[in-house]
């Protein structure tokens, strides 16, 4: 009887501890589902940024930093993805590939597959083309965050693919202790390797979902 008791104890403890994961998966996943928007340019404006002729280096943990630009962007996100290994994700834990003006309309984007892995961004249609490489080259861009703070990185880890985000910081080269280096793109017109924007992030503000 004793034993009946407890197997049924146990039997309704791991119940509930099941129940209870399956909770928090589920919310989870609802938390951070996709955004979703109506036909249309969301985003008209183009990233605005100032080139710096010269500024102090400083540092960030065992990185130096080089203000590069002063940076400022309102965009659609299009893809985000974490990192936890390799030397770039003690500083950018996580890249956000972003679009604005065709980039963000949401007819266009339902025609383009769009992925991230290994510090890339990439993109994939059907022909024919819903715009052109050019404009999408020219419309969007994979960026590496770099949190100034503990409250820039918490707001980042919130974040949803499709939230329209405000951001303001600088764009930064990179120099690590061990001889690493990462260097940012200026220009939102090139492609391939080191066409990439290293975003230090002072402040971003997350528009209301609707």
């Amino acid at each position: 009887m004793i034993f009946k008791t407890m197997f049924g104890f146990q039997a309704k403890n791991i119940l509930l501890i099941v129940i209870t994961l399956l909770a928090v998966l589920f919310w989870r996943d609802w938390s951070m589902r996709d955004i979703e928007h109506p036909a249309g340019i969301l985003v008209p404006e183009r990233p605005m940024q100032t080139d710096l002729v010269d500024s102090t280096p400083f540092s960030l943990d065992e990185f130096s930093l080089k203000p590069r630009a002063r940076f400022q962007i309102r965009a659609r996100v299009l893809s985000r993805e974490n990192y936890r290994w390799g030397t770039g994700a003690a500083l950018s834990p996580l890249d956000l590939a972003l679009g604005w003006d065709v980039m963000s309309d949401q007819s266009v984007l339902d025609q383009i597959k769009i992925e991230q892995r290994s510090r890339w961004y990439y993109t994939r249609y059907d022909l024919p083309a819903p715009i052109s490489d050019q404009a999408i080259i020219r419309n969007s861009s994979n960026m590496h965050m770099v949190p100034a703070n503990s409250r820039v990185k918490a707001k980042l880890k919130k974040v949803r693919r499709g939230d329209v985000v405000q951001l303001n910081g600088y764009l930064v080269d990179v120099d690590a202790e061990s001889g690493w280096k990462w260097r940012t793109s200026l220009s939102r017109e090139d492609t391939g390797n080191g066409a990439c924007e290293i975003v230090y992030v002072e402040d971003i503000l997350i528009e209301a979902r609707i």
